[in-house]
Formats: C-alpha cells, structure tokens, sequence
C-alpha cells in the first residue's frame, strides 16, 4: 500500500550532474535504486526495493501523463516526460525522465528502467501549467472519464506533434 504522505510545496532539485536510475519488473516493482533516487526521495533502499514506482507519484502528475507512459513502454519504445514526483517527507522534485524497456533475447520485456536528470526551469514552468489544466479536466470529468480528460487536453496542447516531440522541445 502507498503511503498517505501530505505534500508541503518544499522543493528539492537535483545537482545539475546528478542522475537518477532505477530498475523496476513488468508490473513496476523497483528491484534497483541508485544512491541519488535514495536520497532524493527519502525512503531507505529497503523501503523503495519490491515496492511499486508509485511510491513517488506526486498527486500533482495528471493520470493521462502515466496512461501515456505505460501504453509507450508497454509497446517496446522509449518514454520522455517531465514528471513532479513526491519525496517521503512531502517535498517535491522535478524530472526529465527517459524509461526504457529492457527485453531478454526473443524481445520479451523483462523490466524497465529510468534514468531522470535535472529539468530546466523553463521546462518546469511550461509543463507545470500544462498539467494543472490537464488535472483540472481529469477532476471535473471524474474518475470514469478522468484520463481521456486529461489527454484531450494533452493532445491539444501538442496540436498534431507526438508527445516526445512536444517535450523534447520544452
């Protein structure tokens, strides 16, 4: 079960060479977590390993943008998105994130990793607006019709562009 944490508007920011890499299995269980992502997020390495990747979701991150994600690394390719994620404590910490899919020799995939490393400013001031209306619609659309809410309002804002176009472009 996830944690009931309350987030405290605290931001923490990765060091410009800093880069977090973690491992999870098909179902996003984490079966590796570097110094970097320990650190950050707050829970030791025995409260992150086995537990689900959500463990950091911040509740911020519109459910379109993890709907995207899996449908992407669940058809073999790589993800890139900018993700708000929550530490133990309640701060927060941005992202730009790249999750690829690692397969075992007849190309099944066996897991997943990502590496995330420090966004810009600029990109963070862009995305941040761009998800607050796309978790205003998924709120007012409700839980049934949440995430075609937010990715309608996803898909307008990229305006015929794929989305790792529109956010390798921020």
């Amino acid at each position: 079960m996830k944690p009931k944490i309350t987030p405290t508007g605290i931001e923490r920011a990765l060091g410009d060479e800093d880069f977090i890499v973690s491992k999870t299995d098909p179902q996003g269980r984490i079966l590796y977590a570097n110094r970097i992502f320990i650190a950050l997020s707050g829970y030791t390495e025995a409260e992150l390993l086995g537990r689900q990747h959500n463990i950091i979701r911040h509740p911020d991150m519109p459910r379109a943008v993890f709907k995207r994600l899996w449908d992407t690394i669940n058809a073999g390719q790589e993800f890139f998105g900018y993700i708000k994620n929550m530490a133990k404590d309640g701060s927060h910490y941005w992202v730009f994130a790249t999750v690829t899919p690692d397969k075992d020799p007849a190309g099944t995939i066996i897991g997943y990793t990502s590496v995330r490393r420090k966004p810009s400013l600029e990109a963070v001031r862009a995305i941040s607006e761009l998800y607050a209306q796309m978790l205003a619609a998924e709120r007012a659309a409700g839980v049934r019709d949440a995430i075609a809410a937010g990715q309608t309002v996803l898909e307008r804002a990229i305006n015929g562009k794929s989305y790792e176009q529109f956010v390798l472009t921020l």
